[in-house]
C-alpha cells in the first residue's frame, strides 16, 4: 500500500478497528477514512463509497458480545453483521477498491473442532449453540468475499482472529468479552470488599487471546502479504483455561476473595486455539507478551473508572 493511499477502516469505534487505525498511523499511512457510519444502511454506505472511493478497506465493523449478549440478542447480531458485510463488500467492489480484508471470528469453527483449529475445518460440523447466529453471519461474510473473488476477480480476503482484548475494550458486564468482564468483576469485588466473584461456566474451556495492537499490526501485515481465497488465522499460538485466566486477573488486581464458577451457565466452545502457522510462515508474530498486555488492559480500566479506585 502506498503511504498516501485512501484506506477505509470500517468500525473504528470497535476495539479492533481503533487498533488498526493506531497501527496504520504508527506505520506512516496518512490518508485514513475513519468516519463512523451506519453500515447496515445500504444507501449510506453506497453514498460514502461514491464520495471517497477508498483504495483499501479493513472491515472491523459489526456488533459483537460475550455469551450473554449472544443469548439475548441473536437476531440483532446476525442481522447487523450480515447487513454490514453485504453493504461494505458490495460497495468495495462497485467502487473498485484494490483490496479488502474482512475480519471474521474464531466462533466460526465447529463446536468440537480439532485443536488447533485449521481453516479446513470450517463448515465441517455444528456451531456452538450459544453464538451460532453471530457465527453464521461471519461465515456468510467469508463466503461473500470468496464469491466476489470467483465471480468478479475482486481481491477480497478474510482473516479469523483470536479473542482480542486491550485498552479501550468494552468493560460492561452485559456485553463484554471474558477478559474485560473478569477485570471489572475482580476490581469491583476488591474495592467493595466482596468475599467472592462469580464466573459463568465451569472454568474448563480454553481460549486464545491476542492483544488488540498486535492484532491491528497483524491485519496490516495480512493486507500487505496475503492474497488467497481461504481465510487466514491470526493468533498467538497459546491458550488458557477460563479458570487460569480468572486466577491471573485476581492476582493482578490484588484480590484475595474466592472465585466461584456457576456450572449452570453455558461454557461455550470447549476450546478455541487457532493454527496460525500460515501467518507465521509469512513472517508475522505478536510483539506483546500476555502479562504485559493484561496489565495495560487492567490499568486502562482503572484509569477510565476513577470512581472505582481504592
Amino acid at each position: 500500500m502506498d503511504k498516501k493511499a485512501k484506506i477505509l477502516v470500517a468500525g473504528t469505534g470497535s476495539l479492533i478497528g481503533s487498533a488498526i487505525v493506531r497501527q496504520l498511523g504508527h506505520q506512516g499511512y496518512c490518508n485514513l477514512l475513519t468516519e463512523e457510519l451506519d453500515f447496515t444502511d445500504a444507501k449510506v454506505v453506497n453514498h460514502y463509497f461514491s464520495e471517497t472511493e477508498p483504495d483499501y478497506v479493513f472491515v472491523a465493523a459489526g456488533n459483537s458480545g460475550g455469551i450473554g449478549a449472544n443469548q439475548k440478542f441473536p437476531a440483532d447480531l446476525i442481522r447487523d453483521n450480515l447487513l454490514t458485510a453485504c453493504h461494505i463488500i458490495h460497495s468495495a467492489y462497485v467502487y473498485k477498491a484494490k483490496k479488502l480484508l474482512y475480519l471474521a471470528s474464531s466462533c466460526c469453527y465447529p463446536k468440537f473442532c480439532p485443536q488447533p483449529m485449521r481453516v479446513e475445518s470450517l463448515l465441517t460440523g455444528p456451531l456452538e449453540p450459544s453464538n451460532d447466529a453471530y457465527a453464521t453471519a461471519k461465515i456468510a461474510a467469508i463466503q461473500l468475499c470468496q464469491a466476489y473473488r470467483r465471480q468478479h476477480g475482486a481481491n477480497f480476503i478474510s482473516a479469523i482472529p483470536a479473542n482480542a482484548f486491550g485498552p479501550g475494550d468494552d468493560f460492561s458486564l452485559e456485553d463484554s468479552h471474558v477478559i474485560a468482564a473478569l477485570i471489572r468483576k475482580v476490581h469491583e469485588a476488591k474495592t467493595q470488599r466482596l468475599p467472592f466473584i462469580e464466573v459463568w461456566g465451569t472454568g474448563s474451556p480454553r481460549r486464545e487471546f491476542i492483544y488488540a495492537d498486535d492484532l491491528g499490526d497483524a491485519c496490516i501485515f495480512t493486507m500487505l502479504n496475503y492474497d488467497k481465497s481461504e481465510p487466514i488465522n491470526l493468533g498467538t499460538g497459546y491458550d488458557f483455561s477460563i479458570r487460569q485466566l480468572a486466577e491471573l486477573i485476581r492476582e493482578l488486581g490484588g484480590y484475595t476473595g474466592e472465585i466461584r464458577f456457576d456450572s449452570t451457565k453455558p461454557d461455550g466452545m470447549p476450546a478455541k486455539l487457532l493454527d496460525s502457522s500460515p501467518v507465521r510462515e509469512l513472517g508475522w508474530k505478536p510483539r506483546t507478551d500476555f502479562g504485559t498486555a493484561l496489565r495495560e488492559t487492567y490499568q486502562s480500566f482503572r484509569t477510565a473508572k476513577p470512581t472505582c479506585q481504592t
